[in-house]
């Protein structure tokens, strides 16, 4: 008998995408996705779908009735409906419900992981790059970042409780594709990009395509581990708004989580806020090594991150806001600049 892959998060685009990738692969039975709402289009044939909260413990049922081997979990996001506590919820309790479930079934033989590289944070005095074995100068105190952490140790948790499964961490670097739809893709849509005074983050990407990828060999017989996921290279926050043709605005720091604020307000949906891990992100950057993704995982992500950006900018609608929209971001901006105009050189400097 084949696989049998329970796939968690279909409900979004890089869940949705993924199993139907799997289900295709030789070998593979069946594929059951779960979420707790329904995938934004029809899954592909081949695809089971049930419609499970994992903070419930029907996932166990789940697993049992398929008798499922193989377990990948997608539903670690920054993204959903109910406000930041019910996305915590979700991460960090659905987690450990799957886990729980993947524990008490003797028939699970791996377990993947999707975690991110904002476990590393972005810190003024971060290493110029993180490796897996690196720590961050200082936890992130909240938000996605610190799900993923929890995560990843209930994670580790688990792996020392059954040795017998094969277990794959993959912590991706922001994931851009032509139809992106995340927290940094909709910063990157605005009509013009607040960035922080005297800074300029160096900033890693990886393709959706690799993304798939990447995950299709951890669910078949990779080698185990934790591994930075990102393509080759890196590119500078202005070399991304040249790119994208877009104005920059530099502000104070105080001042960028204001504008950023507004502006996403009016441009981009309600559940895709500027978190002050992102706000991080923007004034810090962020680069991973992925050498042991190369050697030991064996995989090179065929886009590189200036590849994977430049496919991106090429389907951004370019059209602006409308004049009076424009006007009046326009108008806020000239305020707040005024209220956060620097009196101290000290200020100036980049930190």
């Amino acid at each position: 008998m084949g696989k049998v892959v329970l796939v968690t998060g279909v409900a979004h685009r890089l869940g949705a995408r993924f199993a139907g990738q799997i289900a295709e692969q030789p070998g593979v039975d069946v594929v059951v996705g779960v979420d707790a709402g329904p995938p934004p289009a029809a899954l592909p044939l081949g695809v089971r779908y049930a419609q499970v909260d994992l903070r419930r413990p029907a996932i166990a049922r789940v697993i049992a009735e398929y008798d499922v081997d193989t377990v990948v979990h997608l539903n670690v996001t920054s993204l959903g409906h109910g406000g930041r506590a019910l996305v915590k919820e979700t991460n960090v309790i659905g987690t450990m419900q799957l886990l729980g479930a993947c524990q008490k079934a003797p028939g699970v033989r791996r377990l993947v992981v999707k975690s991110t590289t904002a476990v590393y944070g972005s810190a003024p005095r971060d290493p110029a790059v993180f490796g897996e074995r690196m720590q961050p100068k200082a936890v992130p105190a909240g938000g996605f970042a610190r799900d993923a952490v929890e995560v990843e140790g209930y994670v580790r948790g688990f792996a020392r409780r059954r040795p017998d499964v094969a277990v794959t961490v993959l912590r991706f670097a922001n994931i851009l594709g032509r139809d992106g739809d995340t927290p940094l893709t909709a910063y990157f849509r605005l009509p013009l990009l607040p960035t922080a005074l005297g800074h300029d983050p160096r900033l890693q990407f990886v393709h959706e395509d690799d993304a798939v990828e990447v995950l299709r060999l951890a669910a078949l017989d990779a080698p185990t581990g934790t591994y930075n996921v990102a393509g080759d290279g890196v590119l500078l926050l202005s070399q991304c708004a040249r790119r994208l043709g877009r104005p920059t605005v530099p502000l104070l720091r105080p001042a960028l989580g204001v504008v950023a604020q507004l502006a996403r307000q009016l441009t981009a949906p309600a559940d895709r806020a500027f978190s002050q891990e992102q706000l991080q992100l923007l004034t810090h950057g962020r680069v991973v090594d992925t050498a042991q993704l190369r050697g030991t995982f064996g995989f090179t992500p065929r886009w590189t991150t200036p590849e994977a950006f430049a496919d991106f900018a090429a389907h951004v609608t370019p059209g602006p806001l409308p004049p009076a929209r424009l006007t009046a971001v326009t108008d806020r901006l000239t305020a707040l600049l005024a209220d956060h105009r620097p009196t101290d050189p000290e200020e100036l400097r980049p930190r």
